[in-house]
């Protein structure tokens, strides 16, 4: 008979970096739960989306007791512990927790959900924790509610191909939390140029938010109101809706 485990394991990675404060809290509160083994890149890389390392061979460096650097992406990283590094299958990969918001389509671009996102991919219940600040960063609530959420998935699992992306607010205090759906934001100059010293111009992506727009059951109008906003992400991207109006097309 196969012995069981007594412990849940639980593999962390992020986007920051593995000397980032979020991920160095989490893990810490997440230790009270599990075994907990710390796989993230050797420096920030935010915005890496779900990209995988191919074309170049990946080194990694246990900097503590398991805790490994990684010269990759959080996709790499997730790989790597998954089929390389950790001695155990983990029972859930939790992401985070990162540095700003992962909310509307943020999710499309951000390394912290595509490290969730690699683990749902291999039939890992997986969960993407980000803090919504721009400055004077605490994790205290971010990492207590993270503690909660992964105990409770531990016990009851997540729907099929399903990966929870989980924002919290700062807030004097949190009201609770609301399972929410993708709002959509729009920018002011989405593109900045500029002109170097020597004449030539450059570029800066990114811009302000003007505005978002979704309802009261989005992630921004949750987070806007002081509560946790957790939203469910399917893996499977089939807008299902609009196959019977392309299946009337006739293209010549």
């Amino acid at each position: 008979m196969k012995k069981q485990r007594n412990k849940k394991v639980i593999l962390i990675s992020n986007d920051d970096g593995i000397r980032s404060e979020g991920i160095l809290k989490l893990a810490a509160a997440l230790k009270r739960i599990g075994t907990v083994y710390v796989v993230a890149p050797d420096r920030e890389r935010s915005a890496a989306s779900h990209s995988l390392t191919l074309h170049r061979p990946l080194r990694v460096e246990e900097v503590a007791s398991g805790m490994y650097a990684v010269d990759g992406t959080p996709t790499d990283c997730v790989s790597i512990a998954v089929n390389g590094i950790l001695p155990e299958r983990p029972d859930i990969v939790v992401s985070g927790i990162n540095k700003g918001g992962n909310l509307g389509e943020d999710v499309t671009y951000s390394g912290t959900v595509s490290a969730a996102m690699e683990g749902t991919l291999m039939g890992i219940p997986s969960l993407a924790f980000s803090l919504v600040a721009r400055e004077k960063f605490d994790f205290t609530e971010a990492a207590a509610f993270a503690s909660r959420l992964t105990r409770h998935v531990l016990k009851k699992g997540l729907p099929k191909d399903t990966l929870l992306n989980v924002n919290v607010p700062v807030v004097k205090k949190i009201k609770g939390y609301r399972i929410t759906s993708q709002g959509k934001r729009f920018f002011s100059d989405a593109v900045v140029e500029k002109v170097d010293p020597r004449g030539k111009k450059y570029y800066w992506i990114g811009g302000d938010m003007e505005r978002w727009e979704g309802g009261e059951d989005t992630d921004f109008f949750a987070v806007t109101k002081g509560y946790i906003s957790i939203t469910p992400l399917h893996l499977d991207l089939t807008n299902y809706s609009s196959i019977k109006e392309l299946l009337g097309w006739s293209i010549k």
